[in-house]
């Protein structure tokens, strides 16, 4: 590490390096993507064992102590051990994310599991180098039968990594698997569907709105493959639209009510949320409990502003919908936008859409993604997940 930079930090925990905080020449540069070295401070004493990736701006990331040993199966199969351990102790059946990344001391790494499947997202090179010994640990301390790769998303153009998702063991499922949480069944497509198939991360901030939702009226806005929405049917709404853009999740979203008993008090909205948040107004409809669960507005420093007045947009929208008495859920998945920030977005944009109507409104719970999704004490990145709810 360069002079002025603080070692501590690492010493402390820090899982990322950044390039320019690393003494680099010819030979460093030229090391492979997912290569191992050992990092060391400015006076030469040993920090961590590190992968080291000089194609991106996270050149270095921490895998252990210096002396960590060999990535090999049996390194993997102890952090597989201990990060099974805590879902088993949380989730009563096998549907959970098993690991978060750096929070699960997998840097780059998301596996979610469903039931006998786990899907893998490799987003780092060094992970993407070792999956043979990588799966072949997941296999022997969960006894999943299979893995498959997923390879979309734009962290690993970021590493330089394919975008070619398969089969690392045994075989895809040739149809959506039935998920079943909070009491609602869902359809996981673990191969044509957005990330790993489905999102875990949700899972409390469903039980908390579901609750709210017994007797009601639902509308559920970027519902995807139906999360908020068959939650509520699960516990009791008389009803629940959802509204999202993508035909094929919409039809999942159809499925999950069917296999649940719940088609009859399930219908759909195809088309963009904001046209329709417009449009659902304009017909003067209201709701007991709405729900907002949009992608995310700002995935990054540089989309922060646009994605704050998103938020506000979306807020303002879907307050004139929520009937007297009713709730408001508002959620945001951008790391970038910090609690205090979206917090303060989403209450402008619900002062907007309630300004004149003589209506106040108060937050009565701030939820965050559930413990198969922990956050790692040194990276505001783990920690992504925001969900504000208000009574209206």
């Amino acid at each position: 590490m360069k002079p002025k930079t603080d070692a501590r930090r690492l010493r402390h925990g820090a899982p990322w390096v950044y390039a320019n905080e690393l003494v680099t020449d010819r030979r460093t540069k030229a090391l492979a993507p997912g290569s191992l070295a050992v990092l060391e401070d400015s006076d030469r004493a040993p920090i961590a064992l590190v992968t080291v990736n000089p194609e991106s701006r996270i050149m270095a990331r921490v895998l252990g102590a210096p002396d960590s040993g060999p990535i090999d199966q049996a390194w993997f199969a102890t952090r597989f051990a201990k990060a099974l351990a805590l879902r088993e102790k949380m989730f009563d059946g096998p549907f959970y994310r098993l690991i978060h990344a750096e929070a699960d001391g997998f840097p780059g790494v998301v596996i979610d599991r469903f039931g006998d499947t786990a899907v893998i997202q490799p987003n780092a090179a060094w992970a993407d180098l070792r999956l043979e010994p990588l799966v072949a640990a997941l296999q022997e301390v969960t006894g999943i039968g299979n893995v498959l790769k997923n390879a979309s998303g734009r962290a690993r153009g970021l590493e330089g990594l394919d975008d070619v998702s398969g089969v690392l063991a045994g075989q895809a499922p040739d149809a959506p698997l039935e998920v079943q949480m909070n009491g609602a069944t869902y359809m996981a497509d673990l191969t044509g569907g957005q990330k790993t198939g489905l999102y875990y991360d949700q899972r409390l901030n469903h039980a908390f709105a579901a609750r709210a939702a017994k007797g009601a009226r639902v509308l559920d806005v970027f519902a995807h493959v139906g999360g908020f929405g068959l939650a509520a049917l699960a516990q009791g709404a008389t009803s629940a639209l959802a509204v999202d853009g993508s035909a094929p999740a919409l039809a999942l979203a159809e499925q999950g009510a069917a296999a649940m008993g719940a088609a009859d008090r399930f219908s759909i909205r195809q088309g963009d949320a904001f046209d329709t948040l417009e449009a659902l107004a304009d017909a003067g409809e209201t709701f007991d409990v709405v729900i907002c669960d949009p992608p995310a507005f700002a995935p990054n420093k540089q989309a922060l502003e646009a994605g704050l007045r998103a938020y506000e947009r979306i807020a303002r929208l879907a307050a004139p919908l929520v009937a007297p008495g009713g709730i408001l859920g508002l959620c945001s998945c951008s790391h970038a936008a910090e609690l205090e920030k979206f917090r303060a977005s989403s209450i402008r944009g619900i002062g907007r859409g309630l300004y004149g109507s003589g209506r106040d409104y108060a937050l009565i719970h701030t939820g965050f993604a559930g413990p198969d999704h922990p956050t790692h004490p040194h990276l505001a990145e783990s920690s992504y997940l925001k969900a504000l709810f208000f009574r209206l």
